[in-house]
């Protein structure tokens, strides 16, 4: 299922990334400061909002045996206050609710007020599981002053 977003002008979709997409995938993260470790290993666990033939905004998960990270959340300028974001962030986190994930976790330099919206919460380094610690991002993509958050999802198994 798709879901379009209109902004002032052209809709946009969200749709699961494609091996294609890689290339527009880097460049918006790169405008928008984020690294790309490890992005072209998890782009199929990615989604995308497009517009036309543009990539205006992604959103990634990347799976850690029984949690993910979630990663690599940018969106166009153009693009931004548009909803844009949270369809992508929402569309994620029910992908890990799908796939029966028991957490999500994130880092952020710069988002740190927007991800409570979601249910996040900031916890220390020492939380994370030691899967997720053993990302990229977490490995130093991302900066140690970075604040960890987590959420916790309601169809984790027992």
């Amino acid at each position: 299922m798709m879901k379009t977003m209109r902004s002032d002008t052209i809709p946009a979709r969200l749709r699961p990334a494609a091996p294609s997409d890689l290339e527009k995938v880097e460049r918006l993260l790169t405008a928008s400061h984020l690294p790309l470790d490890g992005v072209a290993d998890a782009l199929g666990t990615f989604v995308v909002a497009e517009a036309g033939d543009d990539i205006v905004g992604v959103a990634g998960l990347e799976v850690c045996c029984d949690n993910a990270l979630l990663r690599s959340v940018a969106v166009a300028d153009a693009w931004r206050s548009h909803g844009v974001g949270r369809a992508l962030v929402t569309r994620v986190i029910s992908d890990a609710e799908a796939r029966g994930l028991r957490g999500l976790y994130l880092l952020t330099t710069t988002a740190e007020r927007y991800f409570p919206s979601f249910g996040f919460r900031p916890v220390s380094r020492d939380e994370v599981p030691d899967d997720v610690r053993a990302t990229s991002e977490f490995q130093g993509a991302c900066p140690a002053s970075a604040t960890v958050m987590t959420l916790g999802l309601p169809g984790a198994a027992a």
